[in-house]
This record gives C-alpha cells, structure tokens and sequence, in this order.
C-alpha cells in the first residue's frame, strides 16, 4: 500500500498481517531498545509504538504540512510520551514535529557511508557531465533541470536516474535531444558508480526536503553540488562553501549555476574539497557513535529507575 505526503508516495504496511508480525517479533527478540523512524506511520513502527515493552527511541525525517500529524494529533501525543528519546534529522524536521506533536527533540542528521562511495568506479563517460538522481514527480524539481538544459543551453551529459508519475511526459520533452540519457532505476552500486563519474550533481527540488541525503553522496563522491536553495538542502551544503545553491523553480539561474560547475576552475575545486569534509562529518561511523551515546543513556537512566 502507498501513501500520498508531502509531494511524494510512499509504501506503507498499515495490515493486520504486518502488525502481528510486528508484535511477534518484539516478544520473541526481547531487544534492549527499539528504534523506530517515523514512529507515527501506520505499520510496524506505529504498532511497536503502541505495543512494545521495551524503551523507545524515535527518528523523525519529515517536513513540512503533514496532514496525517494533523489528523491523529491528540492521540499521537498521548502515545509519543512512551517514547524515552526524541530525534529528527534535521532543524525542520524539528520543527515539523514539535509544532504538530510537542516534546523535546534531539538533532541528529542523516549519515552515509564515505568508504563506500570512495571505492566506487567512476562510471565512464565521455565529456562533462550532469547527474540528476529522484524520483519523476513535481517536488523533486527534474520539469525545472529539463527547462535549463534545453532552453538555457547547457552543454553536459545529463544522466537522468529514477522514474515516476512524470516519466513519459518528461522524456517526451527532451525526445531527439541526444544530451539525455534516461537511466530508470539504478542500482546502489551503479548510483554510486555515477556520483563518482559525474562532474555535477543536480537536485533541483522545490521544497519539502527536510534532509539531502543526495548531496552528500554527491559531496562524498567529489561531485560539484548545485541545488536549490531550501531550508532541508542548506542545513546540509553551505552556500558557495560546499554547494551552487540558486532560487528553486528557476531554470535560468539554475542554468547559469551549472555552466559556471562544469567550467570548473579553482572556486570550484576547492568547493569540493570542503563539500568532501562536510560530507565526511556526516559518515556512518560518526552518526553511530552519536546514537550508541543516547541508546546508553536511555539504558543507564532505565537501571537507575
């Protein structure tokens, strides 16, 4: 089962069969603590939020008007007091969540695996190139990269991963226009692969971002960073320090943003260097580490009780 929010689709599995499995599994494991991302989402984080007995922690990813925080705010905030933590990836899911539920939240960003993207192979291509990774829906903002290609005249490769309810309509813009090459989805290893092998990543998005994780697999993979200049991409690259932010639904300026990348040139390569750094501050290990010293926490506080 899907559901609509915050301009995207998601899966979800808000069935009875998911649920008892759910409960199944948190009397059988008998674990120290559960963890639940996005605790309010029908399926088995809402169900461990409702029926685990062991100390919970929650991550919270979404920004934004979230009309299901809306509909369920009363009970929600009843049932997030058995939470012993409260964590959102970034200062606007922050907000989003302590507006609509309440509380008091930690700030703990998204991470990724550095050492991964590192050892990827750069994927081959022949001359500059552009790298758009999402999904093909209005939010994500590849109508807006599209426009500045072909109106704006950027001359690059653009490599277009992913797919969505845009898809046909937006291939049949770019139909006869040999600088795209529409790649459907792609796998973990050749998404890194690509990031390594292009000059330019390019997230364009529109809003509703509460986290850009992209960018920083774009950062870590050494790729000149031009994105829109939103609350949930500007926590993550700093504006001509790690990333080419421009105005977000603005072909023009987005266009002038990507030639000036793909020229290259000294601003450029050090922009990337500090992205690299940037990046590395938000690896795996480090967010480990960050979520190991609450989880002691929340068991030191437990056995003091």
């Amino acid at each position: 089962m899907s559901a609509a929010g915050n301009g995207s689709v998601a899966p979800i599995a808000p069935d009875p069969a998911a649920a008892l499995r759910t409960i199944r599994v948190l009397r059988d494991e008998r674990f120290d603590i559960v963890h639940l991302h996005e605790p309010l989402v029908p399926g088995p984080t809402l169900t461990a939020l409702l029926f685990s007995d062991r100390p919970l922690v929650a991550t919270f990813h979404r920004a934004g008007d979230i009309a299901w925080y809306r509909a369920v705010k009363a009970p929600a905030r009843w049932a997030l007091k058995r939470l012993a933590v409260r964590c959102a990836v970034s200062a606007i899911a922050l907000e989003t969540a302590r507006h609509a539920l309440g509380g008091q939240f930690e700030l703990v960003w998204n991470g990724i695996d550095i050492d991964r993207v590192n050892a990827a192979v750069p994927w081959p291509t022949g001359g500059p190139t552009v790298f758009f990774l999402g999904r093909h829906e209005p939010r994500k903002g590849l109508a807006v990269l599209i426009e500045a290609v072909v109106n704006y005249g950027v001359e690059a490769r653009i490599w277009v991963a992913g797919e969505g309810p845009q898809t046909a309509a937006l291939k049949e813009a770019t139909l006869g226009d040999s600088r795209f090459e529409w790649l459907g989805m792609v796998s973990e290893e050749e998404k890194r692969r690509r990031l390594r092998g292009a000059d330019v990543l390019a997230a364009p998005s529109l809003g509703g971002e509460s986290f850009g994780v992209v960018l920083l697999e774009g950062m870590a993979a050494r790729a000149t960073v031009v994105a829109s200049d939103i609350p949930g991409y500007a926590n993550v690259a700093r504006r001509n320090r790690d990333a080419l932010l421009v105005p977000p639904g603005d072909p023009a300026a987005l266009a002038v943003a990507l030639g000036e990348a793909l020229a290259g040139g000294e601003e450029v390569k050090a922009m990337r260097e500090s992205a690299y750094e940037r990046a590395s501050e938000h690896s795996l290990d480090a967010l480990a580490r960050l979520y190991l010293d609450l989880y002691r926490g929340v068991l030191v506080e437990r056995a003091t009780r």
